[in-house]
């Protein structure tokens, strides 16, 4: 399957409804593609179906169906903070020709307490809920873990959010677009859940991504695709400083392309949290277990290293509306190929990956997306 046309408004906490940023997107996305609604066979939406973002509405597909005026096979694939990519992944599973993607969530809508109340839904009822261990609190221990077993440091953690602040800093679309944010803001900003900062965390914005992937031939291919889903709370790991759902799906993604790690030139990764971006340079097989914040230290992911990753600002800096998160690593992707990233354009941009995860490690995607 190839990508034929990408759209995504500006994330941000501007008050617009979901229907209005869903349309956004996904009218530019058809534009892109030069495509009309009525070439459309299919449409995956993803969102999270929240009852906290004062809408007072469900059925996120026959909204889209509504705002096209459209009679189609629909579906809603919601898989919280990685529903974007599980949306994306199962559009390339349906077989029809065109198939429309979107993700939008009107995330930052009401107070801190009650988004972290919904958002926590997505953590297991018995352990996690009942204990107030929130995402943060459950990141920081797997940081915790991390820095205990390999000599991590919260210096490395706040090296990634430094690189992907620099980044957001030239997207026109990222939250935090023009916004300086230099090394001293993030190492003396409040602690939230030790060793976690505040700019440790990623930023909860309201937005949408849309894509239209088809059978055609186009400048871009998706040439591998795999999800796996495994244990709800991380601590039921092994080793909670590997994700194994996204150790697995990368491993298909790779033989699906027929390639490898190394065969990488960028990547979009799911750094919701500073140390998680570290944990998946391991999980994805970039290097070796442990030698994540070597990585952040040579200036390796940098725009200029020799993987540069969230060229976008990753979720951490351009936002995270959860469901149109892993469609937004997708725009960023394709826009990098056509070389029209201005000054964050790369050089070697013909083949990336993309990550997206759900829960701390639960459900996570991998795609990996080839110039044609």
């Amino acid at each position: 399957m190839y990508i034929k046309g990408v759209g995504m408004t500006k994330f941000g906490v501007e008050d617009r409804t979901t229907q209005e940023m869903a349309y956004e997107a996904a009218l530019e996305a058809l534009d892109d593609a030069d495509m009309s609604i009525d070439d459309v066979n299919a449409v995956v939406v993803s969102n999270e179906d929240t009852r906290n973002n004062g809408e007072r509405q469900r059925l996120a597909p026959s909204i889209i169906a509504s705002i096209f005026k459209i009679k189609l096979p629909m579906i809603r694939v919601p898989a919280v903070c990685g529903g974007g990519g599980a949306a994306f992944w199962t559009a390339l599973k349906l077989g029809y020709d065109n198939v429309l993607v979107v993700g939008a969530e009107r995330l930052a809508a009401t107070n801190t307490v009650r988004v972290t109340d919904d958002i926590l839904m997505a953590a297991d009822r018995v352990w996690e809920q009942s204990e107030g261990l929130i995402f943060p609190a459950q990141n920081a221990l797997v940081a915790q873990q991390h820095m205990l077993k390999y000599g991590t440091t919260t210096d490395d953690f706040a090296m990634v959010a430094l690189k992907n602040h620099e980044n957001a800093y030239l997207n026109p679309k990222a939250g935090f677009y023009g916004k300086k944010v230099t090394l001293e803001d993030i190492k003396k900003s409040p602690v939230v859940a030790s060793p976690l900062r505040l700019f440790d965390c990623s930023y909860n914005v309201n937005g949408a991504a849309a894509c239209i992937i088809t059978k055609d031939r186009t400048d871009v291919k998706v040439a591998g695709s795999a999800l796996f889903t495994d244990r709800l709370p991380a601590f039921e790991n092994k080793d909670m400083t590997t994700w194994d759902a996204s150790v697995k799906a990368a491993d298909m993604a790779y033989t699906q392309a027929g390639v490898s790690a190394k065969d990488i030139d960028f990547a979009e990764v799911h750094d919701a949290f500073t140390p998680v971006e570290i944990i998946n340079y391991e999980d994805l097989g970039f290097c070796r277990k442990g030698e994540g914040a070597k990585m952040i230290r040579e200036g390796v992911t940098k725009l200029d290293g020799r993987l540069p990753v969230n060229t976008s600002g990753g979720l951490k800096a351009k936002g995270h509306p959860i469901s149109a998160t892993g469609i937004s690593q997708i725009y960023e992707i394709v826009k990098q190929m056509r070389n029209e990233c201005g000054e964050r354009q790369l050089k070697n941009n013909r083949r990336a990956l993309a990550q997206n995860i759900g829960g701390a490690g639960a459900t996570a995607s991998v795609h990996v997306i080839e110039r044609a």
